[in-house]
C-alpha cells in the first residue's frame, strides 16, 4: 500500500493536483500520517510537499498517540515525527482556506467514507478537476458517498448539489483495520472454551454470513447473525 500510495501522489503532483485521503479519525489517520512520513523520508514523494490533517478529532487522537508512543509497535522516534512539518487544520476559517490552495499538497480529512464532516468541503472543491486524486485508504460501506465514487460514479450529491467526478478515484483496502476471516479464526481458536453463543454483528450481510458458516463449521461455535431489531434473551 505504501508503496501504491507513494505513485499516486508523485503522478498528481506532476500534473499540479493533490490528494485528498478521506480517513476516519482515530487509528487510520494516524497510520496515513506515519506513511507519508516514510515515503518522505525515503525520498518517494517530494519532502516539501504539505500535508495537512483537517479533523480536530484527529489532531486530538494524533496527541493521545504520541503522548503513549511506548504502546504502539513502531519504534519511539517515528511515533514523535508523526506531526513533523505537518500543518494541523484546527479552525474552520482555516480549514476553509484550505479548500482554496492551489499547490500541490496532501490532506487527510475526516469522515474516512465522506458521510460528512470537513472531508466534505474539499472533496467539493477536488473532485471536478482531473488533476486531482480522491484515495480511500480503506472499507466503504454501500450507499455512501466514498462506495459510490470507488464505484465509478460521475458524479455526487454534496450540499446538495450535485457535483461532477472528473478526478482520478483510488480505493487502497490494506489500510484497513480490520482483522480477516482468517486472522478472527486464529484469534477464536485461542479461547479456552468456546462461548454458549456467539452473535456476529458487523459487516454486510453476505460477508457476516459467511463468517457465521465458518465460525460455526471450523471451531464448531454456536453463532447466529441477528436480524434487524432482533432482541436476544440470555
Amino acid at each position: 500500500m505504501r508503496t501504491q500510495l507513494g505513485a499516486i501522489i508523485r503522478a498528481a503532483v506532476h500534473r499540479g493536483g493533490s490528494v485528498l485521503l478521506p480517513s476516519f479519525a482515530v487509528g487510520r489517520a494516524q497510520a496515513l500520517l506515519l506513511v507519508l512520513q516514510r515515503l518522505r523520508s525515503s525520498g518517494e514523494i517530494p519532502a516539501g510537499l504539505p500535508p495537512f490533517v483537517d479533523s480536530p478529532m484527529a489532531t486530538q487522537a494524533t496527541a493521545l498517540y504520541q503522548r503513549h508512543a511506548r504502546l504502539l509497535r513502531i519504534r519511539p522516534r517515528e511515533a514523535a515525527r508523526l506531526c513533523d512539518d505537518v500543518t494541523l487544520v484546527a479552525k474552520a476559517a482555516e480549514s476553509e482556506k484550505l479548500t482554496r490552495l492551489r499547490r500541490p499538497s496532501v490532506i487527510v480529512s475526516a469522515s474516512g467514507m465522506a458521510t460528512g464532516g470537513r472531508v466534505l468541503h474539499h472533496l467539493k472543491a477536488m473532485v471536478p478537476q482531473p488533476r486531482h486524486h480522491i484515495v480511500f485508504p480503506g472499507f466503504e460501506v454501500a450507499g455512501t458517498r466514498g462506495a459510490k465514487l470507488v464505484e465509478g460514479a460521475r458524479e455526487v450529491k454534496i450540499f446538495g448539489e450535485h457535483v461532477a467526478a472528473r478526478a482520478e478515484v483510488s480505493q487502497l483496502e490494506g489500510f484497513s483495520g480490520h482483522a480477516d476471516a482468517d486472522e478472527l479464526l486464529q484469534w477464536l481458536r485461542g479461547f479456552e472454551a468456546a462461548p454458549a453463543r456467539t452473535f456476529v454483528v458487523h459487516g454486510e450481510p453476505h460477508a457476516a454470513d459467511a463468517l457465521r458458516t465458518r465460525v460455526q463449521d471450523e471451531p464448531g461455535w454456536n453463532v447466529q447473525v441477528p436480524g434487524q431489531l432482533e432482541s436476544v434473551a440470555v
